[in-house]
């Protein structure tokens, strides 16, 4: 699949790695949608707005990354990818990311270099197309 402009939705609490992600993508050719918790991320999927990828903050306000992961596959958008991003991993967050994502789990702070391949990887592996 191609496509122009590829959207991906960033869910963090922390406003100045938004930014800076948005940006990074942004110049590499990607929209972006910044929300600041998993109920704004969720109402981004509801809005029907076409997404790409999400990449979800594990630890967020009023709706973790992992429940925020959950109800999308609920609401029956199995195929929008999912990158996990957080400061503390453990075993119980690697097993859930695991079974609810077919991406890694992205431990913060990570190098710039990891997200965009991350990234570019799963845009390939997805819809066959990586920017």
């Amino acid at each position: 699949m191609q496509f122009n402009e590829p959207q991906i939705l960033i869910a963090d609490d922390d406003e100045a790695l938004r930014a800076a992600l948005a940006e990074v993508f942004q110049r590499r050719g990607y929209r972006t949608t910044l929300v600041g918790d998993g109920r704004e991320a969720l109402e981004v999927v509801h809005s029907r707005i076409t997404l790409h990828l999400a990449i979800l903050d594990v630890h967020m306000p009023r709706l973790s990354g992992l429940e925020t992961l959950e109800e999308i596959r609920r609401l029956q958008v199995p195929n929008l990818p999912c990158i996990l991003m957080t400061a503390e991993i453990n075993e119980a967050i690697a097993q859930q990311a695991l079974a609810l994502a077919d991406s890694p789990v992205l431990e913060k702070p990570f190098a710039l270099r990891t997200i965009t391949e991350t990234v570019r990887d799963v845009m390939q592996r997805r819809h066959g197309f990586a920017l």
